[in-house]
């Protein structure tokens, strides 16, 4: 079953939307910008506060990084694009139980340029940056980590 892709937008958004298309995501413009689509080929795991900086750390020592989305705040968001969602129920089951938000199953994530409330979401690690976009049981492993991390640092403070 093939997706219907839209390709025609606003020249606000165009060149964007263009880049995003070619590499096979599904966009769609929105009042603030463009968001991408979320399905089983691409969706976006979402981490805050230290998990966020932990996890950063994570993948760019074990040379997994793929697409970063940092999205404005109090504090820090961040959301990786992922693959993989089709064979990872396991993987997904655990990040939500961590507290990570897993968008997938057409839920909008924004793509810079996008304005949102406190800001525009930018690339922390822009696609043409990355050398893929690691599968989501990656980025679980990441979120893993991190809570023992926190975990092991607490016994070490008390």
């Amino acid at each position: 079953m093939e997706k219907p892709v839209r390709t025609t937008f606003s020249s606000a958004v165009a060149e964007s939307a263009q880049d995003y298309i070619q590499r096979g995501w599904t966009v769609a413009e929105t009042a603030n910008g463009i968001c991408l689509v979320t399905d089983d080929e691409i969706s976006g795991i979402e981490v805050t506060g230290e998990t966020a900086a932990f996890v950063r750390r994570y993948l760019r020592a074990n040379d997994l990084t793929g697409p970063v989305i940092e999205i404005p705040g109090t504090e820090r968001r961040e959301i990786h694009l992922v693959t993989g969602l089709r064979k990872a129920e396991r993987a997904i089951e655990a990040l939500r139980e961590s507290g990570v938000v897993v968008h997938t199953d057409g839920a909008g994530i924004p793509l810079p340029p996008s304005k949102l409330s406190a800001g525009a979401a930018c690339w922390g690690v822009a696609p043409h940056e990355a050398r893929w976009v690691p599968p989501v049981v990656a980025i679980a492993a990441a979120v893993r980590a991190a809570a023992k991390g926190a975990t092991k640092a607490a016994r070490i403070a008390s």
